[in-house]
């Protein structure tokens, strides 16, 4: 896969994706991250990317023409996934990131300021939002659709199963864990999960999922509840 990261602050996003499971897999080659700063696109002598809303308002609006030069300048980008991070986009879920984890390429703007040019939609296939908060831009936002991403790519991920029981992945959230010691201040781990049935342990594990996610989100619950009955 291939990415493409539009941002006015690249220092925000290159320390992070050569860490951990994001650096390993551009290391090995299964992963190409390039981080693009579109202030270079500007053609204002200083390098202007913003400028005061029409009709008025508070703040500064980030420009059309930067960002689509730089839009431009990337190779392929007509066939590629294009996506804009801004709180009124759709809220970023499991199945979003499974799905933009099958592309081959994408491509991810970060806006900044009080808002964008509402022109710059239009060069996009989907806005996306990671929850209902606004930050002062959109850098974190993207390095969290790009981990949760690209570790559902075959291959990235030492074995398929640390991702196929995540929380999300069946409308679920993840069932307890425990290492060792067998116990910690008279905090003793289940007797089940010592006991080497496998069969057991599954359904444990079930029952606990299906525990904590309706205790904790049952709004999660009661939606998976009622796909599992529309199928």
């Amino acid at each position: 896969m291939r990415i493409d990261v539009l941002t006015l602050f690249p220092e925000m996003i290159q320390p992070v994706i050569s860490q951990s499971i994001i650096g390993r897999a551009i290391m090995e080659k299964k992963l190409t991250v390039n981080v693009i700063d579109f202030r270079a696109y500007s053609t204002d002598k200083h390098r202007k990317v913003d400028d005061y809303p029409y009709g008025g308002g508070a703040g500064m609006v980030l420009k059309v023409e930067p960002v689509v030069r730089a839009l431009r300048a990337i190779d392929h980008h007509e066939s590629a996934l294009k996506l804009l991070m801004t709180p009124q986009g759709k809220r970023y879920e499991q199945s979003d990131a499974k799905r933009f984890s099958a592309s081959s390429h994408v491509i991810i703007l970060c806006g900044h300021y009080e808002g964008f040019d509402e022109r710059i939609r239009e060069y996009f296939d989907e806005e996306i939002s990671i929850g209902d908060f606004v930050m002062t831009g959109g850098e974190v936002a993207a390095l969290a659709v790009i981990d949760s991403t690209i570790r559902l790519i075959p291959g990235i991920l030492n074995k398929q199963a640390s991702y196929e029981e995540d929380s999300f992945t069946d409308g679920l959230l993840e069932y307890p864990h425990y290492t060792r010691p067998r116990e910690f201040e008279g905090k003793a781990v289940p007797e089940v999960l010592l006991s080497g049935d496998h069969a057991a342990i599954r359904a444990w594990r079930d029952m606990q999922a299906h525990k904590r996610t309706s205790t904790r989100r049952p709004d999660l619950y009661k939606q998976r509840n009622s796909k599992k009955k529309g199928e």
